[in-house]
């Protein structure tokens, strides 16, 4: 199954350190490389990496397409399972190349792809940015089943080379058939699938508003959900070789149970996802720099923490900068360090030493919001940046804590 998606932005968490930043000290630490399995090389400059929970399906297809083979070849004896085991790895490159085609449309776009991940049901390709069009929407979602069914006809032509009935003959008619499964399964018109995608685009363009397309694919996903859960036992049952009930195991009856209802969940939870951080990228306007500032006063770093604590109470503020002799700004005191200090010391403890040094990405306009301030944070992280008007004034003081809890509201809001 295929979720390539805008799922790479960072969530917001309820404690009061920032993303990226060390929660004992309120240091920023260095961005941790995205990981999530084995990672197995950069095609394109983009991370591949292997979830653990592939190999679980890689030995589930080598059992599965291993007994199989023991029908159609039985004189290959135990080495069936290697050839069932090629074939597994073999199906997952397919799978790989079905991701590889959405990163390449996602640079050719130039949307930034966080990695690509092979795991349990298929791949996911994480694209940190959603579609500027729904053109460009439809054709990002497009060309991931477009491989899968291009692949499906190399496959197909390759059988005619090869001779029925044979290793290759078999692992040929694997590959082609599963192939055209994967593209006919991400067609369908439900996210998080790319036909969900597809419609979603479609909607978004008759409606001119992405959300509406997104609120109708995510519950049409829902209903297909509903639809596999229920419909495949039935479907395999159906299409057992004309077989009757009493001829259906009660193991592959469990067995045909498990897979409805892992898929169904992948699919309706995919779907509320979607849904969900649909409406939060719609509350993201109100995520603004001016608004979120805490008021600040300027001290000196000479300056004990309790005389400008006191300042700053006097004048109503909740941060502190530190300037040199000419009032540039130098420093923002960490909030932490502060906690940290105990009161009877506050008299004895120069502001510098709990301050933080400006770099120029802990320069953040004033006016900067929406997505472009949630990346301008990404890019450097830490636990406070000084707000700037365009003069180059100083505005005052944004915390992290306060862009998360603003990320808390917007996600405690009525349809959010």
């Amino acid at each position: 199954m295929d979720d390539s998606g805008d799922s790479g932005r960072p969530q917001p968490g309820a404690g009061g350190t920032a993303p990226g930043a060390d929660p004992d000290n309120g240091q920023p630490k260095r961005p941790a490389e995205p990981g999530g399995g084995l990672l197995m090389g950069r095609p394109f400059g983009v991370p591949v990496y292997v979830a653990p929970s592939w190999f679980v399906v890689a030995a589930l297809i080598t059992w599965v397409f291993g007994g199989q083979l023991d029908r159609v070849l039985p004189e290959l004896g135990a080495a069936r399972y290697l050839v069932a085991l090629f074939f597994a790895i073999a199906f997952y490159a397919s799978v790989l190349v079905h991701e590889l085609a959405h990163t390449v449309a996602a640079l050719r776009y130039k949307l930034p792809v966080r990695r690509i991940q092979l795991q349990f049901f298929g791949g996911v390709s994480e694209i940190e940015k959603e579609s500027e069009t729904p053109g460009r929407e439809f054709v990002l979602a497009f060309v991931g089943p477009l491989l899968s069914l291009v692949l499906g006809g190399v496959f197909y032509g390759a059988m005619q080379l090869v001779e029925p009935g044979t290793v290759p003959g078999v692992l040929v008619a694997g590959l082609m058939i599963s192939n055209l499964i994967v593209a006919a399964f991400n067609l369908l018109p439900g996210l998080p699938l790319d036909g969900g995608r597809m419609l979603r685009a479609v909607v978004w363009k008759i409606t001119g508003k992405p959300m509406s397309g997104t609120i109708a694919a995510a519950w049409v996903g829902r209903g297909l959900a509903v639809v596999v859960l229920v419909g495949l036992p039935l479907l395999t049952h159906t299409g057992t070789l004309g077989g009757t009930a009493q001829d259906i195991g009660g193991v592959e009856t469990v067995m045909d149970a498990l897979l409805a209802a892992i898929l169904a969940g992948i699919i309706w939870t995919g779907a509320g996802n979607s849904l969900r951080m649909a409406r939060l990228r719609e509350h993201l306007p109100d995520l603004r720099a001016r608004t979120l500032t805490r008021r600040a006063v300027p001290v000196e770093s000479a300056t004990p923490l309790s005389e400008a604590l006191r300042r700053a109470n006097e004048a109503g503020a909740r941060a502190l900068v530190v300037v040199d002799g000419q009032g540039n700004p130098k420093g923002v005191v960490r909030e932490a360090a502060i906690v940290g200090v105990p009161e009877h010391r506050r008299p004895w403890v120069a502001v510098s030493g709990l301050a933080q040094d400006l770099t120029d990405g802990m320069k953040v306009p004033a006016e900067l919001a929406g997505e472009a301030l949630l990346d301008r944070l990404k890019a450097t992280p830490a636990t406070e940046y000084l707000v700037v008007e365009e003069t180059g004034e100083i505005y005052g003081v944004l915390s992290t804590a306060d862009v998360e809890r603003a990320f808390v509201k917007a996600m405690a809001r009525p349809g959010a």
